[in-house]
């Protein structure tokens, strides 16, 4: 499909637009805007409600497709607009400032050379803007400080976008996910496993929910004791259980071991009280980091479990390497498709950037986990802390086990559950507002799951009922800063800041429009175990993601397939709905049909039907 969901005007449902502008393909950034340039800001493309005009400026765009272009950009309180003047069909970019990484200044006064003098803009979506004014008397001072400002409110004392925004939806999307309705809908509490709100105030564990599920043996202070025993006090927690065997993937940080390889009696009993549960053998540990890096933890107060101290468990390593070697990863790849794809050895260049291999070996520990509790074996996940890795390995494990998640409103219940309820550090790993661009706490770890969850959808295109277009809203938005949904590292920054009273999730927007997000091939399947193949030979770049900037590579046309099916569909509907007319008025009192029921030859609702379906 051709989108640009980074346009967040394009990513509006119809009723809140009030006069759609003409969408048309422009030949460098998806549907755009496509009306006359007016002099006032913004004027051929709707602000959203409580978005302000900041600046406009004329300007050139240097556009690695289409070389030097003349035009104006406007910058908003939200995005960065420019909209070519003389170019046909005109050139347009529609970028959200959250989207902004970086913004450094090219050239100098004295800088020779055509265009040598402007702005660079690094990008978080896979892109770079250049832009180039005239060199005299500073001009590029104002729109520079404007923008550096406002693509890092916090960093200047401002309020993310997010608090600003006005906009109204049909849904709210703050009410899609209710943990206690999540877990009855598990089955939970049961004989085995209570609901503790000893985190209640977050004096258990800052970094995780209010409401815990825990071995309904172990009591409140138990779980004080093992606390200390976990990194950032992330005790194992239940994150899903399967209903017929009751295998649980429990969740949690590396124990603190340290180079002495300290020992917790409270600790070991506790993953004991786990496994006993459902009468597992041994219980299986998956520790997502590569041994070497676990062992190396150790020199730093963290470590793994020993089996001198955890006996009745079995420890398996899954080589996942850490943040820093995946942000390294997509920036390689970056550089190999943006501006322009490396033709000449592209799969020796794609090989090289081991961003396919890392998407492997998530989605193969993921597949270990699911396995493990098909089998009836309880599983605990960990890496170092529990809120990169782990949430990759145990919310990827519960879409391959469980069918609800491979819902549209499901598949939000994982995201909020997994990664936002569990502490995944959103604000340091996307620096929401933050202009420290260098920070190494920076990594894509929420983009290669959601590439992980693409790669399943394209092994498996029945078994979602969402389509691509949602994972690629999920992930403009994850940058946008226009959604509250995404922002802060965890739940207790998220209520102090008064997130759901202050912000619009970004649910409240794909519910209420969920027709353009569903997967017309979505096949319901309730008791289905997916099992995607993780082999290099399997997998594939996502090309209509990282790509998707380049006008060069042919935009992947909405499938002839697809687009017949969705035609039949509603072909079909018009006829029931047809069907329905026609049995009504045979059921009138006035029908003559009635009237002359006793006609051998009168056509019954299933002749109806047969002649209705013939044209389909």
């Amino acid at each position: 499909t051709k989108f640009s969901q980074a346009s967040s005007f394009h990513s509006r449902p119809k009723h809140l637009l009030s006069s759609p502008p003409k969408k048309i393909w422009g030949p460098t950034f998806g549907y755009k805007c496509l009306e006359s340039l007016k002099m006032e800001p913004l004027a051929d493309c709707s602000l959203l409600p409580g978005e302000e005009r900041i600046i406009d400026k004329d300007i050139i765009y240097i556009c690695p497709f289409s070389g030097a272009l003349k035009g104006k950009v406007f910058i908003t309180n939200y995005r960065l607009y420019f909209k070519s003047a003389d170019a046909d069909p005109a050139v347009t970019l529609d970028v959200p400032l959250g989207a902004i990484g970086r913004v450094e200044k090219m050239g100098g006064a004295s800088s020779r050379g055509e265009n040598s003098y402007g702005l660079d803009i690094t990008c978080k979506d896979m892109r770079n803007l250049r832009f180039a004014l005239k060199q005299e008397g500073h001009s590029r001072r104002d729109i520079f400080d404007i923008l550096f400002k406002y693509a890092f409110p916090l960093s200047h004392g401002l309020l993310l976008f997010a608090y600003l925004s006005q906009e109204k939806f049909e849904e709210n999307g703050w009410s899609v996910y209710k943990p206690m309705e999540e877990f009855r809908r598990q089955g939970l509490p049961n004989d085995k496993w209570r609901v503790t709100f000893i985190n209640a105030n977050y004096e258990l564990c800052d970094t995780y929910p209010t409401i815990l599920v825990v071995p309904f043996k172990a009591t409140e202070e138990d779980l004080r004791k093992v606390c200390t025993f976990r990194s950032r006090g992330r005790i194992p927690v239940l994150s899903w259980i399967h209903r017929e065997n009751q295998a649980v993937i429990c969740r949690c940080s590396q124990p603190l071991v340290g180079m002495s390889g300290k020992r917790n009696k409270d600790d070991e009993r506790y993953l004991d009280l786990i496994r006993e549960a459902n009468g597992t053998a041994k219980l299986t540990i998956y520790d997502a980091r590569p041994s070497v890096n676990a062992v190396a933890n150790k020199a730093t107060g963290g470590g793994y479990e020993g089996d001198d101290a955890y006996q009745n468990a079995e420890l398996v390593f899954l080589d996942i390497h850490n943040i820093h070697v995946m942000r390294e990863s997509l920036k390689k790849l970056k550089d190999i498709v943006y501006p322009n794809v490396e033709e000449s050895h592209w799969l020796s260049s794609l090989e090289s950037t081991h961003w396919l291999e890392h998407i492997k070996l998530v989605i193969s520990g993921a597949i270990q986990v699911a396995d493990k509790i098909s089998g009836g074996n309880s599983v605990v996940v960990h890496c170092s802390d529990g809120w990169d890795r782990t949430a990759q390995l145990t919310s990827l494990a519960m879409l391959m086990l469980d069918s609800h998640y491979r819902t549209l409103r499901g598949f939000q219940v994982l995201l909020e559950k997994e990664w936002i309820g569990f502490g995944h550090k959103f604000a340091n790993r996307i620096g929401h507002g933050d202009k420290n661009h260098a920070d190494q706490d920076r990594s894509p770890i929420f983009v290669q799951f959601i590439d992980c969850v693409w790669q399943m959808t394209k092994q498996f295109p029945t078994a979602f009922e969402f389509n691509e277009r949602l994972l690629v809203t999920i992930l403009d938005h994850l940058f946008s800063c226009r959604f509250g949904t995404f922002l802060y590292n965890c739940e207790r920054a998220r209520d102090t800041n008064e997130l759901r009273s202050k912000t619009v999730s970004l649910w409240s927007l794909v519910n209420s429009d969920l027709s353009f997000y569903q997967n017309p091939f979505y096949t319901p399947e309730s008791n289905r175990v997916l099992y995607p193949v993780a082999s290099m030979r399997h997998l594939e770049l996502w090309v209509t993601y990282y790509i998707r900037w380049n006008p060069r590579i042919r935009q992947q046309q909405q499938s002839p397939v697809e687009q017949r099916y969705i035609e039949l569909l509603a072909l079909r509907d018009e006829y029931l709905k047809k069907l329905e007319e026609l049995q009504l008025s045979d059921s009138s009192p006035n029908s003559s049909h009635l009237s002359n029921s006793s006609t051998p030859n009168a056509a019954s609702p299933t002749q109806h039907i047969t002649h209705l379906h013939t044209p389909f």
